[in-house]
């Protein structure tokens, strides 16, 4: 399976680099110029890796990423970041970054970190075919196909990630019983990876909006406050 990685730098010459470093490792890789781009990039297709580079003239990419977790993008990011930026960095993995990068960095760093997060997604899948064959299943009127990863509703098809099929899996299994963030973490996380609680919350922001007519009060993706989730 040949992975697709999306580089966005402004600069040409460290974008062009990247552009040769990454397809000469097998990549399928596109390039972005600048923020705009980029969204619009995401949003017309799937990638494994995002490589962001924070300083961009004209939309930064902080602001690409936050537009992109809203609207439920969930592809995994590394930030390029200048090594006296520890506050971007720090609010971009609040934001939801997955690791990051500081200029000026080694290229074999880089490729190794692309090649963790594409592994840890890979496993994630694994797992999910390692628990049950692919199924099907409703939620209200959402219809859940873990077989090709999608969640269709009032006629319009979403996509799911790895991760939030595997939540969908584990509250479907569990359906009607309560189902606690420590849980989805042991269950759908790799062991190491730098998760908290508030990672798994996020996810299921975005699961509501794929499966619920009304996100902000959700009819079957319930919160049991102070325990964790559940599926009715």
């Amino acid at each position: 399976m040949t992975h697709r990685l999306l580089v966005v730098e402004d600069d040409p010459t460290l974008r062009t680099g990247l552009e040769d470093a990454f397809a000469m490792e097998g990549y399928d890789v596109t390039v972005a110029q600048d923020g705009f781009q980029a969204e619009e990039f995401l949003h017309a297709r799937h990638f494994s890796v995002v490589v962001l580079d924070i300083m961009m003239p004209g939309k930064s990419g902080l602001e690409v990423l936050k537009s992109v977790r809203d609207a439920g993008i969930l592809t995994p990011v590394i930030l390029l970041t200048a090594r006296s930026d520890e506050n971007d960095r720090v609010f971009g993995l609040e934001l939801g970054a997955d690791d990051y990068v500081t200029k000026p960095f080694s290229l074999r760093e880089l490729l190794a970190r692309v090649k963790v997060l594409i592994r840890r997604e890979e496993r994630v899948l694994e797992r999910l075919e390692e628990l049950a064959p692919p199924q099907a299943f409703r939620i209200g009127e959402a219809e859940v196909d873990l077989g090709t990863f999608t969640v269709t509703r009032d006629g319009q098809t979403y996509p799911l990630t790895p991760k939030e099929a595997g939540m969908l899996h584990l509250l479907e299994r569990e359906r009607g019983r309560v189902v606690s963030r420590d849980c989805f973490l042991r269950e759908v996380w790799e062991d190491g990876e730098a998760v908290t609680h508030r990672t798994v919350d996020t996810h299921m922001l975005n699961l509501r909006k794929k499966i619920e007519k009304d996100p902000s009060r959700p009819e079957h993706l319930q919160t049991v406050h102070g325990a964790g989730y559940r599926l009715t």
